[in-house]
């Protein structure tokens, strides 16, 4: 099963048409090849999981300790027109209305 070259992605990671052109001649995995694969975990050192466990870990934002949460809301369109005239920061003026109301 041929992969087609996508410039555009390979561009992204580095990648040029003849880095692909290289590598393009490999042939595909036999049956016997097939059979005889193992898992990685098998293979490779307990260290090698490690590290890659801690790079995941660090991904990404920090966590913040007061984040805000996800909802789904359903308002009275009015409402929500109202706020939405006020501009392009609305939804944080009605996150501001609801927290001073102190519900």
């Amino acid at each position: 099963m041929a992969i087609r070259f996508n410039a555009k992605k390979a561009a992204e990671k580095g990648y040029t048409k003849a880095d692909w052109d290289a590598v393009s001649d490999n042939p595909e995995l036999t049956a016997e090849e097939i059979k005889n694969l193992r898992p990685a975990r098998e293979v490779l050192p307990p260290a090698f999981f490690d590290e890659l466990d801690k790079a995941r870990k660090t991904r990404g934002r920090p966590r913040l300790e007061n984040a805000k949460e996800a909802v789904t809301l359903r308002l009275d369109p009015n409402t929500v027109e109202r706020f939405k005239a006020t501009g392009k920061d609305w939804r944080t003026k009605m996150a501001e209305a609801i927290e001073a109301a102190k519900l």
